[in-house]
């Protein structure tokens, strides 16, 4: 196989993630939810597949890193705004997650605007939060679509995904303050 074709193969996965977005949108506001399940599943096997793809043949690259990230923060987000609107999650919840990333997004920017731009590397919380995020969703949608009873434990799930939002936030101003200020 011809090397610089094979090179762009995760990139092409995460792009493919992308696409799914609206289809997971779909499926949720359709409230077909062994299909979102399913649309769900597959992005999440395919940023695991375009993972290991890019770190096992060292094709890692910017482009790469960025699309990853762009794939999964907007099937995360959308899904958590969809499942508020169609009364499945908190509202307040989606609108905390979607806060939090615009604000680091407007950090980063206004680093960058005022001449001092910093590099984002993901912290431990800030990959807990993803990890839960990512959790609560799969087990709701696996709920809905088994007819599951949604029951205290999603709460729970809820109010953790809550805190790892609002911790990783702080986690991020504060080295946000710290470079701006040094």
């Amino acid at each position: 196989m011809n090397r610089k074709l094979f090179a762009f193969l995760p990139n092409l996965i995460s792009l493919g993630r992308l696409a799914l977005v609206p289809v997971s949108v779909d499926m949720i506001a359709s409230r077909r939810w062994p299909e979102a399940l399913a649309v769900f599943l597959v992005a999440g096997i395919s940023d695991a597949l375009d993972g290991w793809i890019a770190r096992r043949f060292d094709l890692r690259s910017e482009l790469g890193a960025y699309l990853d990230a762009i794939a999964d923060k907007a099937l995360l987000i959308c899904d958590f705004v969809t499942l508020a609107i169609v009364d499945q999650l908190p509202m307040a919840l989606a609108l905390l997650v979607v806060s939090r990333d615009l604000m680091i997004i407007g950090a980063v920017i206004l680093s960058w605007l005022l001449d001092r731009p910093m590099e984002i590397h993901p912290l431990a919380i800030s990959k807990a939060n993803t990890f839960a995020q990512i959790g609560l969703i799969a087990a709701l949608l696996a709920a809905l679509a088994f007819g599951w009873p949604p029951g205290m434990w999603v709460t729970l799930a809820e109010w953790a995904v809550a805190a790892l939002t609002l911790a990783s936030l702080a986690a991020y101003f504060k080295r946000w303050m710290t470079h701006m200020s040094g």
